[in-house]
């Protein structure tokens, strides 16, 4: 076994993307986020209550208009009753009644203008919230996302270990039958061969788990043939990353999970103005009109159409209600809306900072892992350096077996190394990149 053979299978091997199980279109990152924004259940149910919003904000628009109604009834009554002569007798009796009122508020203590414009902003509240659960889903698939990528490319190691291991024990098998190598040697390298077979078990459950983990954020029913592609660089281009001072002054004016605090602390600010409104006198308007037919048995009754126009009536009324005393709820009311503007606040100030705490938390993770994995290309250089003076002197006899499986697996931990800190850099970076726009993009 030569040189370029163990170096092309054990290096080269990572950057071979793994096969779909099935015939179908590898998913990317775009793919995902669309259809976990058109199907995730927690995006969809945000969505009915900013609908449900809607409805509120309408009908606090529409208690400001007139209310109108109409109303007909029919009434018996039989037995002994007092009839018009003032005197009991047994008697049937029919009324038929029409009316038609309306009602309008004219004044409540501007409690109709508060409770619209509170409406106005619990439906931007709610659509605020919804955008703040797609940012959290957008942020969840990526994850998801990048972790099938390094898992399959943790396979594609492990597997080629696996090949290596069974050239090597393939090559001892031969040196055996010739006397140059003891049963020993060949039982140490199946044994590391079952170890390897292991790692690519583990490696195959690893990835299993990943693509289940995203499909179930895609609402898919099963994880079975599915796959992703992403379009990555192979070599990472290090850039000057923004300090987290400048990414957050940047995502403070348009991150929802800020805005949506914003006017929670808005409607709690307008609570209290709805709550004062109490103090106030109300002033409403009403009007309508009516008539009715009636008849009694053992008297003459007009016809029905000369009562209905003989008993037609009107009315108009102009009604003012004042509020003296309540036992001091309305007092009551006031203060605790003032302590719910409080305590908004607080939520806002918390909001920000763990904004804030975020971005720092992404900004130190993306320069540790730039710098772990500078640090380990140049330790998967050494440990390559070291293999192939390993693999050598194991040709020449002048190492064991054991000496050539440390190698090796000192060269495999570097590579794994090398991917784990390229994916986390490229998450990290992506984050940062996130926390300043609306796209998630590597």
């Amino acid at each position: 076994m030569n040189t370029s053979t163990i170096t092309a299978a054990l290096i080269a091997v990572a950057l071979i993307p793994a096969a779909p199980v099935q015939a179908q279109k590898a998913w990317t990152l775009q793919d995902c986020m669309e259809y976990a924004l058109e199907n995730n259940i927690q995006i969809r149910q945000g969505a009915i209550q900013a609908d449900q919003r809607s409805i509120d904000y309408e009908n606090a628009r529409n208690n400001r208009l007139p209310g109108l109604s109409a109303g007909a009834s029919e009434n018996l009554s039989f037995g002994r009753g007092l009839t018009a002569n003032n005197t009991y007798d047994n008697t049937n009796t029919t009324s038929t009644s029409f009316s038609l009122g309306a009602d309008m508020t004219l004044f409540a203590g501007r409690r109709l203008a508060g409770n619209q414009e509170l409406a106005r902003l619990s439906l931007e509240s709610a659509k605020t919230d919804l955008e703040r659960i797609r940012d959290d889903v957008r942020v969840q698939v990526a994850q998801a996302f990048i972790q099938i990528i390094y898992d399959r490319s943790i396979l594609d190691v492990a597997r080629g270990q696996v090949g290596i291991d069974s050239l090597q024990v393939e090559r001892l098998l031969v040196l055996e039958s010739t006397g140059r190598a003891s049963a020993a040697e060949v039982a140490s390298q199946k044994a590391a061969l079952a170890q390897s077979r292991l790692s690519v078990t583990q490696a195959e459950n690893s990835l299993e788990l990943a693509r289940l983990t995203l499909t179930q954020l895609l609402e898919l029913p099963s994880p079975e043939g599915f796959d992703v592609t992403a379009p990555l660089d192979e070599e990472l281009a290090f850039g000057t990353l923004d300090t987290p001072e400048s990414i957050y002054a940047q995502a403070v004016g348009i991150k929802p999970s800020i805005r949506s605090e914003e006017l929670r602390l808005e409607q709690a600010g307008k609570s209290i103005d709805i709550a004062k409104g109490a103090f106030y006198p109300s002033l409403s308007l009403s009007g309508g009109a009516g008539t009715n037919y009636y008849t009694t048995s053992k008297f003459s009754s007009d016809p029905f159409g000369t009562q209905l126009k003989n008993n037609f009536s009107q009315y108009i009324g102009l009604n003012m209600s004042i509020p003296i005393y309540n036992r001091g709820q309305n007092r009551n009311s006031v203060r605790s809306a003032r302590l719910n503007y409080d305590n908004q606040q607080l939520q806002l100030d918390a909001a920000r900072k763990s904004l804030y705490k975020e971005i720092q938390q992404a900004y130190y993770n993306a320069v540790a892992s730039q710098n772990r994995y500078e640090s380990s290309l140049v330790v998967e250089n050494s440990a390559e350096e070291s293999f192939e003076l390993v693999r050598a002197k194991y040709e020449g006899g002048g190492a064991s077996i054991t000496e050539f499986n440390e190698s090796k697996n000192r060269l495999v931990t570097a590579q794994a190394d090398v991917l784990k800190y390229k994916y986390e850099y490229l998450f990290n970076t992506a984050l940062l990149n996130f926390y300043k726009s609306t796209a998630f993009e590597f």
